[in-house]
Formats: structure tokens, C-alpha cells, sequence
């Protein structure tokens, strides 16, 4: 096969999806395609499930992730790295729906050599889904550099693991880190911007995640132990590559301390003032900061408050 893109799929017990999102990926519109499913380790029926896609279509393989990589997506997802032919690789998640041109429109963006990936829009769904596409092929974009790492890391310019297409060549110094069960690609995707590549983002939606609650996003926001504890990790792994690349600027010091405040039970506010290893002076104005922040967020919430009436 002529494989440019590789397609990259973790699954773990999704059998009463996967299929869907598989169908959605046979209908893509550029077809030198392969995607490599890795299973965590799933006791469902999904062997079962997409056996008949995997008889029938040769782009589509099914690997169990081996000893070599540690349980959970990260891990899946350096298994499938280590396998992909392309010279394009994408992440999809088991319980989503792809649009058609999907690979068509990123696989034109990064025609020209100077763009390293390609960013696009992603809408998220609940129930049955709805096949009407727009396939329309006039859609605006802007450049994207190491100057919006910060963006990156605010969600000013969300980076969704599965609305992205890079070149290969991006992993061949980057990997997932294994330990993270939360937030890996918010880690991994800004630590790949800042060695200087540029991409390009398109405001076209390619890719429709499935909303229900035992994503790891919801998972989070019930305030998971496990998922909280990952997130906390991410943080200071950020902080540490930044600050090694010289780009921790002090907006994006003052985001991380204020964000501190939600992670009170793993100590974070310490553990980023001992990875930053600030001068006196500089440690005591944080400090000062993280002390009055939760005065200053509750006055800014009944300040909303009154004004919403």
C-alpha cells in the first residue's frame, strides 16, 4: 500500500462504538491511509466487533499493546508510533465520528514543507450523530509558532489530541510520557511546538468527539484522584521543559501558580517554586500572590454575580 497517513487508535473496551468511528474513517476522501489500533488491554467483545472491517479492508490492523509500553493511551499511542509507516501521523479516539475530508485538507496543508502540522476545528456530540458534513473547501487559517505556546497551555488555542495532523518527524525526539493518565497531550503537544516548527490551523470542523462520562475528560472533572494527579505531573514537566528552552515567561509563571490553588492537596504551589528556584525577593512576591488569590477570586465571582442580574 501507498501509506502517507498514519492513522494512530487506542482503545480499551469500546466495542459499542469503535465500529461507527471506523465506518467514518473507510469514508475518508484521501485514501492512502493506514490506522493501527492499539487495545490497553480491553475485555469486551471488540475483537469481535471489527473483525469483519479488518477481513475486508488491508489499511485497518489490530495490535495488543505489548510489555514494552506502559498501560493507559500514552502508552498505546508511542506503540503506535514505533509501528507507523506514514510519513503523516494523527491520533483518533475509539468512540468518535471523522469527517470525510479530514485527511483530504491537512494532507494539502502540509503539501508545503515549511508547515509541520495542521490544526483544525473540533465539535463534540451526544447521542446519534449527524451525518450531514459540510464539504465546503473554503475556510481561512493563520500560522502557528513557538510564540503561542502560552495560548496553547491557557486553551486560548486548544490543542485537542485528535485535531491534529503532524509530520512524523515531529516524534523522533518527542514522545508521550508513559506515567500520565491525564493532560499527555496538553504536555507533549506544546513541548513539539517549542523546538521552533510552525504549523498552520484551519477554521474547518474535521473531527466530532463523542460527549459522555467515562471519557477521561469527565473522569477529570469529577475530580478523579488519578486524573488530577497526572494533570499536576503535566504541569511541572511543562514548567521544567519551558524553563530549560528559556521560554517561561512570567504570564505563563503567574497562570501555573494560579491554577495551584485547585491542586492544594498535591502541594503544587511548593513544587513549582522549587522547580522555578526564584531568587528571595521574587518567591515571597508569589507566595504574597497564592496567599490573596482565593480573596481575590471569590470577590470576582460575586462581582459577576451582581452584574449577571
Amino acid at each position: 500500500m501507498n501509506i502517507q497517513v498514519s492513522i494512530i487508535m487506542a482503545t480499551y473496551n469500546r466495542a459499542h462504538f469503535i465500529v461507527e468511528t471506523l465506518l467514518s474513517i473507510q469514508k475518508q476522501t484521501f485514501t492512502a491511509w493506514e490506522c493501527i489500533i492499539i487495545d490497553d488491554g480491553g475485555t469486551d467483545n471488540t475483537t469481535d466487533v471489527i473483525q469483519p472491517i479488518l477481513e475486508k479492508d488491508a489499511r485497518f490492523s489490530y495490535h495488543k499493546r505489548t510489555a514494552l509500553y506502559q498501560k493507559g493511551l500514552p502508552g498505546c499511542r508511542n506503540y503506535g508510533l514505533d509501528l507507523a509507516q506514514g510519513q503523516y501521523i494523527i491520533f483518533f479516539d475509539d468512540d468518535d465520528i471523522v469527517h470525510p475530508q479530514n485527511l483530504e485538507c491537512c494532507v494539502a496543508e502540509l503539501a508545503n514543507p515549511e508547515v509541520a502540522f495542521c490544526r483544525y476545528q473540533r465539535t463534540v456530540f451526544t447521542g446519534d450523530f449527524n451525518y450531514e458534513f459540510d464539504y465546503s473547501m473554503h475556510y481561512t487559517k493563520f500560522e502557528i509558532s513557538s510564540k503561542d505556546v502560552e495560548k496553547l497551555l491557557t486553551f486560548k488555542l486548544p490543542f485537542n489530541s485528535c485535531a491534529v495532523m503532524w509530520r512524523k518527524t515531529c516524534f523522533d525526539e518527542n514522545r508521550f510520557v508513559e506515567s500520565l493518565m491525564f493532560a499527555e497531550e496538553w504536555e507533549l503537544y506544546p513541548r513539539i511546538l517549542s523546538t521552533g516548527i510552525k504549523g498552520v490551523s484551519i477554521d474547518k470542523t474535521l473531527f466530532f468527539g463523542r460527549k459522555h462520562p467515562n471519557s477521561n475528560t469527565g473522569e477529570f472533572s469529577r475530580r478523579d484522584v488519578v486524573r488530577r494527579a497526572s494533570k499536576k505531573e503535566a504541569i511541572l514537566l511543562v514548567i521544567i521543559n519551558l524553563k530549560r528552552k528559556g521560554l517561561l515567561s512570567k504570564s505563563i509563571v503567574r497562570y501555573f501558580l494560579g491554577d495551584a490553588v485547585h491542586y492544594k492537596e498535591f502541594n503544587l504551589f511548593d513544587e513549582i517554586l522549587k522547580e522555578l528556584d526564584l531568587p528571595w525577593n521574587q518567591k515571597l512576591y508569589w507566595k504574597i500572590f497564592y496567599t490573596f488569590l482565593p480573596l481575590r477570586l471569590a470577590v470576582l465571582k460575586a462581582f459577576k454575580k451582581l452584574f449577571s442580574k
